[in-house]
């Protein structure tokens, strides 16, 4: 939802140390969802190598390079900010790459809290070279109160919810995404977070969002949707149990009126990254959103994402089996193997969903 996505882009992804690790995710989304938008990946610490040489899983085999000026070779028009750090900031080590990019005219697009805009070096270089600056994070200005016209969408609604921040929700919606494109399926993925809008080139940071509005800014993005999708991917931020963020994954829950759920986790996990706050079982995880919904617009989860990234092929078989045998639902790693059991799975929920009942009991 920004007017910034109309332009065709091929990116030089900036990561300087930061390729390799969850900071490294922005960029891994977009090498992994939009690899042909990828001139090169600027990066010191693995130059000469490609991205399929250090994380083969992406399935990119953009160059990795040690400078911007290099990066220039392949032609970019723009420089993606290509990490996610801590509070949002720019790294002291990106920040002079980022300059020499604006001073070349690449458009610079960043979706860290620390805006291009405001920081003096940054702008003064774009003003000399006319390059334009995309703070992907800046939501729109004009976000309405929710009103419930979200309950009434022709669409069906999936929301991704997770355990915990950063378990995979924004990567099983596009691994759904394509599992349903490739069935001939109109779905579309929904973007509330900076990756996911560098990603599907529009959406909403609904953590930028003032509280009272977010429900509002689910709701935009529902509306707002393509009038020929059938089912719409709204990603999903926080979780309801995280003792930060839980109140944008709420605003979400109730904002994006969904249909069905999909509860993303990482196996092995029993508490909040960065807490000591104790993880429910799988189990307790679905009964607990499903009774969040009960009095809104009900919703059932119908499948159970897991990274099993740091799993080894057997271990990652039996953490499926074992969620499956916890919940009663599907499970299944979309990234490991693909989105199609996922895919199947909201099919045949939304298939047994009355979508009238839902609104009378939404509107009761």
């Amino acid at each position: 939802m920004s007017a910034a996505n109309a332009r065709t882009r091929r990116y030089a992804v900036l990561t300087e140390g930061l390729l390799i690790g969850m900071h490294g995710k922005t960029a891994h989304g977009v090498l992994r969802f939009r690899a042909d938008e990828v001139a090169a990946v600027v990066d010191s610490t693995l130059a000469g190598r490609t991205v399929r040489d250090v994380l083969p899983w992406l399935g990119s085999d953009a160059p990795i390079v040690a400078t911007v000026a290099d990066a220039l070779a392949y032609h970019p028009t723009s420089l993606l900010v290509g990490v996610a750090t801590e509070g949002g900031r720019i790294p002291p080590a990106l920040h002079a790459p980022i300059v020499a990019a604006a001073e070349a005219g690449l458009e610079i697009v960043s979706g860290l809290h620390q805006l291009l805009a405001e920081d003096p070096a940054i702008t003064a270089a774009a003003a000399r070279s006319g390059a334009a600056l995309w703070d992907v994070r800046v939501p729109p200005a004009d976000i309405p109160l929710f009103s419930g016209a979200a309950y009434d969408v022709a669409q069906s609604v999936v929301l991704a919810i997770g355990s915990d921040c950063a378990v995979g929700k924004m990567t099983a919606m596009l691994e759904v995404e394509r599992a349903a494109h490739a069935q001939g399926r109109r779905a579309e993925f929904l973007a509330t977070g900076q990756t996911g809008i560098m990603i599907a080139g529009s959406g909403i940071a609904v953590d930028r969002v003032i509280s009272d509005f977010v429900t509002g800014a689910a709701e935009q993005l529902v509306l707002g949707a393509r009038p020929d999708s059938e089912v719409l991917l709204v990603e999903g931020q926080g979780a309801i149990f995280h003792p930060a963020y839980a109140p944008v994954t709420f605003g979400l829950l109730y904002g994006s009126a969904p249909d069905a759920l999909i509860l993303c986790h990482r196996p092995g996990t029993t508490q909040i990254a960065g807490f000591s706050t104790p993880l429910p079982r799988l189990g307790e995880l679905v009964r607990a959103h499903e009774d969040l919904l009960r009095h809104m617009k009900p919703a059932r989860v119908c499948a159970v994402v897991l990274d099993t990234s740091a799993l080894d092929p057997a271990g990652a078989a039996a953490a499926i089996d074992a969620a499956q045998r916890e919940t009663g639902l599907p499970a299944d790693d979309p990234v490991r193997n693909g989105g199609g059991r996922i895919w199947n799975a909201i099919t045949i929920s939304l298939s047994t969903t009355d979508k009238a009942v839902r609104r009378v009991v939404a509107a009761s």
